[in-house]
């Protein structure tokens, strides 16, 4: 009985330590906290078309819905709209910003043509 009271000790420190690692490298929790203290961070599954991405910057929370479709010899992401989740939050914001995002977006979606949702979209226009 005492040897089933230790493994049981044993187990369940162990299944501890391994939900404490995996909370502290979960990046949809470096998402919220990058987006709570107004700082940069990508967040996205390039292997899932399916699941957009999200961009936390300067306070505010992008996400870019991604769009298959064949380039010369393959299928990639063509094109991505991205919107902004509170549009109050672009308070500040310059057209610098937002090339600064598409650049960021263009590293790791070369093929992509980036379109902009209201209100963003008319600031890239002009």
């Amino acid at each position: 009985m005492a040897i089933l009271l230790r493994l049981a000790i044993i187990l369940l420190i162990i299944y501890i330590f391994y939900r404490g690692v995996r909370y502290l490298i979960d990046p949809k929790r470096k998402l919220d906290e990058a987006y709570e203290n107004g700082q940069y961070y990508f967040y996205d599954d390039v292997k899932n078309i399916r699941k957009n991405f999200f961009i936390s910057y300067k306070g505010a929370l992008f996400e870019g819905e991604k769009y298959l479709g064949t380039t010369d010899n393959t299928f990639e992401v063509v094109s991505i709209f991205v919107f902004v989740h509170d549009a109050m939050k672009l308070q500040g914001f310059t057209k610098e910003d937002f090339l600064y995002l598409e650049n960021e977006i263009l590293m790791n979606y070369p093929n992509a043509s980036i379109n902009w949702k209201n209100p963003i979209e008319q600031l890239m226009k002009d």
